[in-house]
């Protein structure tokens, strides 16, 4: 019978994988030891990873090797303030010019903001921004580090990104509906909320226009999905941005027809939340900040929905009625508001 030719390492064999894995043992050891990515060289980061890195891998690392997981994190103060800042300004812009056709698109059409309105707005962000959002992410990364948002190779894949942002914007969107029904209690509203509900037209700068213990009680929502399932420092990073940007949508005051989100299942969108602030700080409408689904499991969407039933019949009753009379349709303003 034939046996088994056993395998006899050469010493040149020998030494080479023996050199290979003393180097994979390094590397693992200071992966374990230190805040920065693990590797001196793309080289050796292919040598861990037993792989060729892609072109966004590579890119990564020759920004991030030589730089520190809590000088990465902050760098959500800037995409903060840049999006704070630079996103609402197209609204801006077609605030100004709703004569130009955009004001069919407008929620609230008799309402109008001047330049200096929208300004002010902005102002007492930013002060807020300083004062409150830009220091508590100077001092929150312990909790970062804690939860194990990473910062090394490899890059999460796309799929993986998704997914965890889908599951971040859930688990936001739940706990933020029971904080904001909270806060629109007595106690809540008249303390802390009502701020927030000075602006019964939204603007998009006024999406983060709150009171300050606010702006950090509704931190817990967004930083409970990524403690939940930690991800990638990218991830975060991402999250954090739509987030923002999902708010100045929903706060934009109009309503788009060619607005994307329109084809995310049960998102609620500016209409949606727009018709929250109208009411005012006795709605007990649409607390959910992304979805409808809370508001329609939990029965506070019935405001919102027969608002929209009036109007519908409104503007039927105006079509048949113009069509017929010239138009002489009527609906009282406390029909539009009840819930």
């Amino acid at each position: 019978m034939l046996q088994p030719i056993p395998f006899k390492r050469t010493p040149a064999s020998f030494d080479c994988n023996k050199s290979t894995n003393t180097t994979i043992t390094r590397l693992r050891h200071r992966r374990r030891n230190t805040e920065m990515l693990p590797f001196n060289t793309i080289h050796e980061a292919a040598t861990f990873l037993g792989r060729n890195l892609t072109v966004a891998e590579t890119l990564w690392f020759n920004y991030s090797a030589k730089k520190s997981d809590y000088y990465l994190y902050c760098h959500n103060i800037l995409f903060l303030f840049l999006i704070f800042s630079v996103v609402p300004l197209p609204l801006v812009v077609v605030e100004m010019m709703r004569s130009l056709g955009f004001d069919k698109y407008k929620i609230q059409p008799k309402v109008s903001l001047s330049l200096s309105e929208m300004f002010k707005c902005y102002k007492d962000v930013m002060r807020m921004f300083v004062l409150v959002v830009g220091p508590l992410q100077l001092v929150s990364y312990p909790s970062i580090k804690m939860i194990g948002i990473r910062t090394g190779l490899p890059l999460p894949s796309v799929w993986e990104i998704l997914v965890q942002l889908a599951v971040y914007f859930m688990i936001e969107d739940y706990t933020n509906y029971w904080i904001h029904r909270f806060l629109h209690g007595k106690w809540g509203y008249e303390k802390i909320h009502r701020v927030h509900h000075e602006y019964t037209a939204p603007i998009g700068f006024a999406a983060p226009y709150a009171h300050w213990l606010e702006v950090l009680i509704l931190g817990i929502p967004s930083f409970l999905g990524p403690a939940i399932v930690p991800g990638h420092m990218i991830t975060f990073w991402l999250w954090i941005a739509l987030r923002q940007i999902e708010a100045i949508e929903t706060h934009s005051g109009y309503d788009f027809p060619w607005t994307p989100t329109r084809f995310i299942p049960f998102y609620g969108g500016a209409d949606y939340h727009d018709y929250h602030h109208y009411v005012g700080g006795q709605s007990q409408s649409n607390f959910a900040s992304v979805f409808t689904y809370c508001d329609f499991i939990y029965g506070t969407d019935k405001g919102y929905r027969y608002h929209k039933k009036v109007l519908r019949k409104l503007k039927e009753a105006t079509r048949i009625d113009g069509a017929q009379n010239g138009g002489s349709y009527f609906v009282p303003t406390q029909d539009l508001k009840s819930e």
